[in-house]
């Protein structure tokens, strides 16, 4: 257990696989200006972990805490905080991509980048939520401009962005398309995915045509290959932020939109998430819960891309 001035956090000193990740105690952040200090109740994974936990991205060299999601408790607040206070339930993603450090016991960070827990949902479904939400919404709402009645195809519709992105699109009254294995199309179904292609089977590229909207989640030839089912007009949004010059130049050969993005922390979108889940119209599906100390397990599993939905790091 940690004392009153420190805290438990998952840290690594070197680049690798689930096992370079340790606990270690480090001192208690305490919150400055316009922060809330959060004690973490639960914190999503997603694949950018494991990716800057093998090869750094954006952080660079460790040691570095990883971890974007919260779901919490707030703790202390900052000079200047009137949002909050002391016992609020606040969930959020901290900023993308220098704001990691979700998986640990307590994490300070700008109140603009939260919201009020909706009281329908525990930690673990509030822990799961905020990155792939915004993603999805960002990539949909905002990028795409996604309107009643278009034709969306989704890729890895049932990951964890992918299976926030079908509930999104569906309650936009859209049509949905969402590529996974032939074993997770029962699970796109129950989301409310109007067709399924099984993408070992079947080449999305000749099974789907005049589509308005692509979600590319998984970046390289398959956001190509999706610039070629779009209607004149459409457009592929890529959450891969980095790619060749062949994404656009093929586009701009189509006429159609080729749209990288990152998500960015943001309180309106994550209050148009709450609208949504208050709704009833957005769930998360948490495929495995892990306790803090259990972290290079659940990476480990997460790197197999076998599971459904999210995991969540859970903290006591």
């Amino acid at each position: 257990m940690s004392t009153v001035n420190t805290m438990r956090v998952i840290t690594q000193n070197v680049l690798g696989g689930p096992e370079v990740l340790e606990e270690v105690q480090v001192e208690r952040p305490a919150p400055r200006a316009n922060e809330i200090l959060i004690r973490v109740r639960a914190a999503g994974l997603n694949p950018t972990d494991w990716k800057h936990r093998a090869n750094g991205g954006f952080l660079g060299e460790p040691p570095f805490v990883l971890g974007w999601d919260v779901s919490g408790v707030v703790e202390a607040v900052g000079v200047g905080v009137a949002r909050f206070q002391p016992g609020d339930e606040v969930f959020g993603m901290l900023s993308y991509p220098w704001g990691h450090g979700s998986h640990a016991e307590y994490v300070a960070a700008p109140a603009r980048a939260f919201v009020h827990k909706p009281a329908g949902i525990d930690h673990v479904e509030a822990g799961a939520l905020p990155l792939v939400s915004l993603t999805a919404w960002q990539a949909l709402v905002e990028n795409a401009q996604l309107q009643p009645g278009q034709r969306v195809l989704i890729h890895a519709a049932a990951g964890g962005v992918g299976h926030v992105a079908v509930q999104i699109a569906k309650a936009r009254g859209a049509y949905v398309i969402g590529t996974a294995s032939a074993g997770k199309h029962d699970f796109l179904r129950e989301l409310g995915v109007d067709e399924a292609i099984d993408y070992r089977e079947t080449d999305f590229a000749e099974a789907v045509k005049d589509v308005d909207v692509v979600l590319d989640t998984l970046g390289g030839e398959t956001g190509v290959k999706s610039l070629r089912v779009l209607r004149p007009g459409g457009v592929v949004v890529s959450i891969i932020p980095i790619g060749s010059a062949e994404f656009p130049d093929e586009a701009e050969r189509l006429g159609v939109r080729a749209v990288r993005m990152l998500v960015d922390a943001d309180r309106a979108d994550m209050e148009s998430i709450v609208e949504l889940v208050e709704a009833g119209k957005l769930r998360a599906t948490v495929a495995r819960t892990f306790p803090l100390a259990d972290a290079a397990e659940a990476h480990a599993l997460g790197e197999t891309g076998r599971t459904a939905g999210k995991l969540v790091l859970t903290v006591d």
